[in-house]
This record gives structure tokens, sequence and C-alpha cells, in this order.
């Protein structure tokens, strides 16, 4: 039953919209505890944005795969979106390409020191994997492949390291990672070196694209009847509860991907997926709110990318702001000029709130070129 579900478009243009959110405070500094990610074991609302990501992109893949599969294109077109996918997240994480030593010369962003990982590399890589186990292994096969990936990966957390397994210091993956990448080419915003997206964490997260497929699936064969929506529902609860009694042996962590994690997260991301669906598919609660968040998800990878690109190339200007305690001069960019003269001072007893008006222009900016792309028909896809 090929049926459309605009719901299924609002969901992913949500998850866009809500990753540049939480991507684009005014300061690092003065952030809500909801829009931060959990500092270890845990789960905030932020974390989860990317994987609700992850089960859009395995949404769009049970619509897609079977056109590949029936037209013969599908290994050409799986690898050339995943190699595509992985250098346009190299490319974001050098660009501009230049920056400012601590004399203020321009000088290069030298390659020794690229992070290689990324948000969008593991998007390619959990894609590519994901489109492959489908491929060979079908729907049925899919979901035990899943399994297997889950639980493997707690074995090989437990095996790396039995005294420590789910610590910073003590998970395994991080030892693979600095083996293959090297110290300098991982990310240090922990304060040494471990990339949340490294190789070994994304094992999980492959499974998150498979059970969004899966649900995908489900949903294009029950078609909009009330047997696909309370299928939903109870797999939904049925996730959640998994997530939490497994959270008790192996702790729900974004950072290392817990299969947990995965569990508890594919739960939620399918009880929000089947409210957006009764409100809109069966009960035309569409208007302002759906349209706001669709056209996010009509160009989602560009409309990321720009989110990205864009701060980093007004970070080459410099916007005189006085001297610090030494005496030497300092800089703002244009963005960072408007949240210090005009956001941060709406209401300069909690900055909190600056921060958080920051954000929303920004997404607001990013939702009208958005907004534009689609009034013109134009979608960017890769």
């Amino acid at each position: 039953m090929n049926q459309r579900f605009y719901s299924l478009d609002v969901f992913r243009g949500a998850t866009v919209a809500i990753m540049i959110l939480v991507n684009n405070p005014g300061s690092w500094s003065h952030i809500y505890a909801p829009l931060e990610h959990a500092s270890w074991h845990g789960c905030t609302p932020t974390d989860l944005v990317f994987p609700f990501f992850l089960f859009a992109v395995g949404n769009a893949m049970a619509f897609v795969i079977p056109r590949l599969q029936e037209k013969n294109i599908f290994w050409q077109k799986v690898i050339k979106r995943t190699l595509l996918i992985f250098i346009i997240g190299l490319f974001l994480n050098w660009f501009p390409f230049i920056k400012y030593d601590a004399e203020g010369a321009i000088t290069g962003k030298p390659f020794e020191t690229l992070r290689l990982m990324g948000v969008l590399q593991r998007i390619a890589l959990c894609y590519f994997f994901a489109a492959v186990i489908i491929h060979l292994f079908k729907t049925r096969g899919a979901f035990v492949a899943s399994a297997f990936i889950l639980l493997g990966y707690w074995f090989l957390c437990i095996a790396g390291n039995s005294a420590d397994p789910f610590s910073l210091s003590g998970w395994f993956g991080t030892k693979i990672d600095l083996s293959i990448f090297g110290e300098k080419h991982l990310y240090h915003g922990e304060g040494v070196a471990f990339d949340p997206e490294g190789l070994m964490s994304t094992f999980a997260a492959i499974v998150q694209v498979i059970f969004g497929y899966l649900a995908g699936n489900y949903i294009l064969q029950k078609g909009k009847t009330p047997e696909m929506l309370n299928g939903l529902f109870v797999a939904a609860c049925v996730f959640i509860f998994t997530g939490f009694a497994w959270d008790m042996v192996f702790p729900i962590n974004k950072k290392i991907w817990t299969s947990s994690y995965t569990i508890y997260v594919t739960g939620l991301a399918l009880l929000v997926l089947s409210v957006m669906i009764y409100l809109i598919e069966f009960n035309n609660r569409k208007g302002a709110w759906s349209r706001f968040f669709d056209v996010f998800g009509k160009n989602a990878l560009f409309i990321f990318v720009l989110s990205g690109v864009l701060p980093r190339l007004l970070g080459l200007i410099r916007l005189s702001n006085g001297l610090d305690e030494t005496g030497k001069p300092k800089f703002l960019t244009p963005f960072g000029w408007f949240y210090e003269h005009i956001c941060k001072l709406i209401f300069p007893s909690d900055p909190r709130i600056g921060s958080l008006v920051y954000a929303l222009c920004f997404i607001t900016m990013m939702w009208f070129f958005a907004w534009l792309l689609d009034k013109r028909k134009i979608y960017i896809k890769v």
C-alpha cells in the first residue's frame, strides 16, 4: 500500500530543526540543562536529536530501497551517497581551511589536526551498513542482525575492559580509534582524545537506522489504519521498557552509543512518531507548526551543512571588542556581536535566556533559507 505519510516529513524536519538549534547557542557557557548533552551516562532531550535523525534516515530508506532494487542500481546509489556524505563531513570539519594564529595572522588549517570523524561521517557509515544489511538479509534478517550487533557490542565493551567497561577512560573503543586515526585526528571536547562519533560506537548507531527502516516498512505495509498506529505505540512502550531494563547492566549513554541507548531512544522515536501520525494522518491537525518543520526536511542535509558553514565563514570577519587583561585587542565575529550586543542584553540577569534567544534567531534564519528553497522548488539531494 503506497500512501504518503506527511507526518514522516514533519518528523524528519523537526529533527533537523532541533539539531541545528542545540548546536548553535549564543554561548556554550550559558545553556539550559535540557539543551545540553548528558555529561556521561543518562539521556537529556538533546541526546535524542541525533538518534532521531538516524531513525528518520531509516524511515526514508523504507521508501527508497525498494525502488533502487527494482531498478538494479542499489550499489551504485548507496556507495555514491555514502562517499558524498562522508566527504561533505570532512569538508565541514576542515572549512574554512584558514584561521587566525596567536599573532592575528591568517594561516592554513593543517590536515595533521583535522578531526576525521563527525556527525555527517557517522550518518554516512550508518546509512551504508544499514542499507547493505537490509539489502542482503531483507526485513526479518535485518532485525535478527540488529539483535546480534547490539548484543555483540555489549560483549565487546565488557571484553575490552571487564573492570571498567563503560567509563570515559575504560571504554575499549578509544584505543581502537587512536590506533586507526591517531590522537590528533580525534575529538578533544572531553579534555582527552575521545571521539563520540568514533568507529566502535558506530555499531549500535547502525541499528538505529535499521530500526527506522523497520518502522517505515511496517507503516507502509499496514497503511493508515488503527492497527498500524496501535502497533507503533505498543512497540514504543516495549522498546522504552527494554531500554530502561538494559540500562541497569549496560548504561544508557550517547557518547559511546550503548545498545541500551539505541533501544531506549528508538522507543521514544516510535512514541513521538505515533503521536505525529495520530495528529496529522488521523485527525488532520496540520497548520503553521507542521509547515514550519516540513520545509527543513525537504533540504535536510543542505540546511544542516549550511548551519555549520555560515558561522565558520563569518568567523573570518573580526569586529573589534576592546582589550583583554593583557592589553591585546579582542574580537567578535558578526554572530558573536549579535549575541553580545543584542541577545545577551535582553535579559542580562540570566545569560541563558539571551543564549536561547540567539539560537532561536539562528534557527529562524535557517528556516528562511529552507523556506526560500522550497518556495522555488529547489531540492538539493545527495
